[in-house]
């Protein structure tokens, strides 16, 4: 497995944000998965967070994330100080759905997470993220799904330069992935002290309905076992 960390280490000594910061479309999930990668990023990159998740259910939950991820940036004096800005996307679950033909594949409902469900759910929220960086001339587009330790990272950036790689050879040059493992360097546990500091909400399943299902059975089983 490559290590995404060192690639991105060398990416960012590349570039000299005081003479200008390059653009850079941040796919987001939630304020606590935010709250590191800005931390990290905002003093390198001009940074626009784009929320899309139609994985997330019931619609509820997608709405709290979304307001708590609002309501974090006018309190979060780094986002303030950089200019970061947020984009809402559309919310439409039958886009999740439909990316995981689940009447084809119905094994998927059962999966844990990291498996094919989750790359297929990564793959979809990628596609429309780096979509919307391409038509808007972004610089540079990554996601802070790699922050945490529940989601596969090579995955996540295998499916990021596979759509750059397809992008170029379409002559779509502009455009260019940022590889990231930000879980490492301490990372994902930055982001538990920064929802700690600023009270964040922190889901207590990835988001989507069968992910909540596996995370309610696990906790019922751990539980029944004490």
């Amino acid at each position: 497995m490559k290590n995404y960390q060192k690639e991105l280490d060398k990416i960012i000594s590349q570039i000299n944000p005081e003479e200008r910061k390059p653009t850079l479309l941040l796919h987001a999930c939630c304020g606590p998965c935010s709250s590191y990668v800005m931390e990290y990023l905002s003093s390198i990159f001009d940074i626009t967070i784009f929320y899309y998740n139609p994985n997330i259910y019931p619609q509820e939950e997608y709405q709290r994330r979304l307001n708590e991820l609002k309501n974090f940036l006018p309190r979060f004096p780094i986002a303030l100080k950089n200019g970061v800005k947020l984009i809402e996307s559309n919310y439409n679950p039958d886009d999740f759905y439909s990316a995981l033909d689940l009447k084809n594949h119905p094994e998927f409902a059962k999966e844990a997470e990291k498996g094919e469900r989750c790359r297929l759910c990564y793959k979809m929220r990628m596609q429309k993220a780096w979509q919307y960086a391409v038509e808007n001339k972004f610089e540079w587009f990554t996601t802070t799904l790699s922050i945490s330790p529940f989601k596969d990272s090579e995955k996540i950036n295998v499916i990021g330069n596979d759509l750059q790689e397809a992008a170029f050879k379409n002559g779509q040059v502009f455009t260019k992935f940022l590889t990231s493992d930000f879980k490492k360097k301490g990372g994902f546990k930055r982001s538990l002290e920064l929802s700690s500091e600023f009270g964040l909400y922190r889901q207590q399943y990835c988001g989507c309905a069968f992910s909540k299902k596996n995370t309610e059975e696990a906790r019922e089983a751990a539980k029944a076992r004490n």
